[in-house]
């Protein structure tokens, strides 16, 4: 005895009948749906137009290889010149005119890129177009400008053509390569050229024309300095000549007549007077002190000053009353030898007044001497500052003469030396441009240079390809995965029918329409029947799985099958579908709905005199019409019949309505094949009679607006549409890789063509 079964799907329980099938979640869900990552979706997008991309390659690797084997071979010369730092000219003249020099530049690039300018002057080019006869050269000139012919009479004046000579210069220039190698000073000069000796013989003729106008163009600037040099000599000469003679005349004018202004005799005379006024002014001020103890009287004081007879009389003073003190101590008061000495003391005392009269007279005599000195001495002075002053104011025009002599003297005789430098210097063959590389005659063609074309012209082909790819993919408006078409629809997929079918030998076939190319037993139709362990058998038994779990409580009995527009398997897709059903055990009744365009009674063989428009207009019973499958049992079949007038009539009439319920009383299932929702409306009103709905589109077929308006319109009459069936996927393709990956690559394992697959047997 066989147990119900539950199956958990998220938070939902669902009941399974005993013997229903339980297919892996990869059968119903797409393989990672939600968290595939945008790498994976790339690989397989390029996966999918790989052809477009090997195509677009091919293309671009095509052009690429015509244009490098039919553009002409130009051969590359490069030759290298050095331009070193010059020391300051020797003349040391900043700016003079065609001397290029690193003074002349305050940046050594600004310096290299002018001489590249230079280099790349039509002034050059002109040189060496003549240099080389470039006119005349049929190699050179090529077919767009007619060579010269050469005159045999040298003489004959050939008449100028500004258009010809612009060409040449064009010619030359627009394959001339000037360039500054990085880091260092020296300039690369290459030239393209068909002919390899050519394109050696312009670059050298370029560096040595090059060097020729460099120096000419600093041997006519020295040349042009000396001149001016030797001109402006005379007149300087004379001009020291006559500054000279000023300064002489204006010195003897104004008794400057020293050797310079700080040894003239003015100065020399001020500076004694200010040193002897120095000195009388101290010798005063010692004489009025002098002058000034004399005068107190005071004889302390007088004995500071320096006397010697002053000195004198007050040692025997002192010497005296000491006497006539022992005298009285031993004697008394009135002895005549105390007063004899006191006589001698009066005596001394008469002397000593007598030589401080002498000597107030003698330091006032000093002091009014030295005062009348310095009052002569100070008047001298003042007297000998005017004129000093007056020799200071004439020190300035003396001064400025004489920095006028000097200036004209050392200019005079630097110019004197620089015409000395510039004879010499005009004479020397010397240049700070130096050829390093001379250009060698190229051996092989630097264009066209194939393997970087081939490069490029894959590099573009890729690029280009992956454009158009992502612009397919951007206009494609169909439908290809069951994710696109739940995120389309907002519909569960619930089922994924391949397009792709193996045979006996291992072989795929591939549907063509509704058909496979094969025998009438691997018609896709029957499939489930004729091939029941094949893949796409799997897939319509996983989908009856999906229809049996679609709703709640017990499968659904009334099962319409409709599709968006024709030709997207909805008639395979109901024929497999109540095929797998009655292999379960279930009574089935497939119906023919499809009253406009029916198909059934042609896929199964049976006839179709009689079918469900003869019962719906009465011309019929049920019992009658109904025809009971001789290959698959408990199948019964009901094709549509004749076609009526009005299909959406009948099939929306009560009718119909009762031979449903009638139906329901009898069969487990009634699969019911109807016509495309968007192409008539037969589909709508059959869909609210149905317990499910399965929307059936074919990926790469159904456009995207088309799902979504067709499920609009069964939901907008509130069908009970249960979800979408993908019809006709190629499981190989990338895009279905995620989706189809375990069910393709593990379910092989118990298919017929088992031992084909990598597993074994």
């Amino acid at each position: 005895m066989m147990e119900t079964r539950l199956m958990r799907t998220g938070n939902k329980v669902t009941c399974i009948e005993p013997g229903a099938e339980v297919v892996p979640p990869s059968f119903v869900y797409p393989y990672n749906m939600v968290s595939e990552d945008r790498l994976g979706m790339y690989w397989r997008l390029m996966l999918k137009r790989k052809w477009v991309i090997v195509a677009t390659i091919f293309v671009a690797l095509t052009i690429g290889a015509i244009s490098s084997f039919r553009a002409t071979r130009l051969y590359e010369a490069v030759g290298r010149i050095a331009i070193l730092r010059e020391n300051p000219n020797s003349l040391g003249l900043k700016g003079s005119e065609g001397i290029n020099t690193s003074e002349d530049f305050d940046d050594m690039s600004v310096m290299l890129d002018t001489q590249v300018k230079i280099l790349q002057s039509d002034m050059l080019a002109r040189e060496v177009i003549k240099d080389l006869h470039l006119e005349a050269n049929p190699s050179f000139v090529g077919h767009s400008i007619a060579p010269v012919e050469e005159s045999s009479d040298p003489l004959a004046a050939k008449p100028a053509d500004p258009g010809r000579d612009d060409s040449l210069l064009d010619q030359l220039k627009g394959s001339l390569l000037v360039s500054v190698v990085p880091r260092t000073q020296i300039v690369q000069i290459s030239y393209l050229s068909p002919d390899p000796r050519l394109s050696a013989q312009i670059v050298n003729a370029l560096a040595h024309a090059y060097i020729e106008q460099n120096f000419k163009t600093k041997y006519d600037a020295m040349m042009q300095t000396s001149e001016w040099l030797n001109s402006e000599l005379g007149g300087l000469k004379t001009k020291v000549e006559s500054s000279q003679e000023k300064l002489v005349r204006y010195q003897k004018d104004h008794g400057i007549l020293g050797i310079d202004e700080k040894e003239n005799i003015v100065t020399s005379k001020l500076d004694e007077l200010n040193k002897e006024l120095t000195k009388a002014e101290a010798d005063r001020i010692e004489k009025q002190s002098q002058y000034e103890i004399s005068q107190s009287g005071d004889a302390d004081l007088v004995a500071t000053i320096e006397n010697g007879t002053f000195d004198k009389l007050r040692a025997e003073q002192a010497d005296i009353r000491s006497q006539i003190a022992q005298a009285k101590m031993q004697f008394g008061p009135a002895y005549p030898k105390v007063l004899m000495l006191e006589d001698q003391l009066e005596q001394n005392n008469a002397a000593l007044q007598g030589e401080i009269e002498r000597i107030k007279t003698l330091y006032k005599n000093e002091f009014l001497a030295a005062q009348q000195r310095e009052k002569m001495l100070r008047a001298s002075l003042e007297q000998q500052k005017q004129e000093a002053n007056a020799l200071n104011e004439s020190a300035i025009e003396y001064n400025l003469l004489k920095r006028d002599v000097e200036t004209n003297r050392q200019l005079y005789e630097g110019l004197l030396q620089k015409m000395k430098e510039a004879g010499v210097s005009a004479g020397l063959k010397s240049s700070n441009v130096r050829i390093v590389d001379a250009a060698r005659i190229p051996t092989y063609p630097a264009k066209p240079n194939i393997p970087r074309t081939m490069a490029m012209a894959l590099f573009l082909g890729i690029v280009g390809s992956l454009g158009i790819v992502f612009v397919m993919e951007r206009i494609d408006n169909t439908v290809h995965t069951p994710e696109e078409a739940q995120l389309i629809s907002a519909l569960p997929s619930l089922g994924i029918i391949p397009r792709r079918l193996h045979n006996r030998n291992g072989q795929q076939k591939l549907l063509a329409g509704n058909d496979l190319i094969s025998e009438a037993e691997d018609k896709v139709e029957l499939v489930t029947h004729g091939r029941p362990k094949s893949e796409i058998a799997e897939s319509y038994r996983a989908l009856r799985t999906s229809i049996l779990l679609s709703t709640t409580g017990q499968p659904p009995r009334v099962i319409v099958v409709t599709s968006a527009l024709p030709q997207e398997g909805k008639t395979t897709t109901s024929t497999n579908s109540a095929i797998v059903l009655a292999q379960r055990g279930a009574r089935v009744l497939l119906v023919d709905a499809d009253l406009r365009r029916p198909g059934i009674h042609r896929l199964l063989g049976i006839p179709a005199v009689t079918g469900l428009s003869t019962l719906l207009t009465g011309s019929g019973t049920f019992e009658n019409t109904v025809i009971a499958s001789s290959k698959i049992p408990n199948l019964s079949i009901l094709p549509a019949g004749p076609i009526p007038p009005q299909p959406a009539e009948l099939l929306g009439s009560d009718v119909m309505h009762n031979f449903i319920q009638q139906w329901r009383e009898e069969y487990d299932h009634i699969v019911i094949d109807t016509p495309p929702v968007l192409s008539v409306t037969d589909a709508v009103l059959l869909s609210v009679k149905a317990d499910s709905v399965l929307l059936v589109i074919r990926a790469g077929v159904t456009s995207k607006p088309a799902l979504r308006r067709s499920s609009d319109l069964l939901q907008q009459v509130n069908a009970r549409v249960v979800g979408v069936v993908v019809n006709g996927v190629d499981t190989r393709s990338p895009d279905m890789q995620g989706y189809y990956y375990y069910g393709s690559k593990y379910g092989a394992y118990y298919t017929e063509d088992s031992s084909k697959t990598a597993y074994g047997s």
